[in-house]
């Protein structure tokens, strides 16, 4: 497994939801955990567009990273 790194603020916010049971920054935590999230799953599609066994993977790779960086069909190669 690997690590994954966070913000000092995120953790702080962590640390105060769970240690201290404060939940006034519930939507914020969700809100940080979800754009790593999709950080995460752009840097996995881009290494997968890069290195996929097959070709056909990695275009299909390569155009859903294009997609969900919303490069318009007209300006691929």
């Amino acid at each position: 497994m690997r690590n994954v790194q966070i913000s000092q603020e995120l953790f702080m916010q962590l640390l105060r939801f769970h240690l201290m049971e404060d939940e006034s920054c519930e939507k914020e935590i969700k809100k940080e955990l979800e754009k790593k999230l999709d950080k995460m799953v752009m840097r996995d599609l881009f290494g997968k567009s890069k290195t996929a066994p097959t070709e056909e993977e990695r275009e299909q790779a390569r155009k859903e990273y294009l997609d969900r960086r919303g490069v318009s069909e007209s300006f691929r190669w």
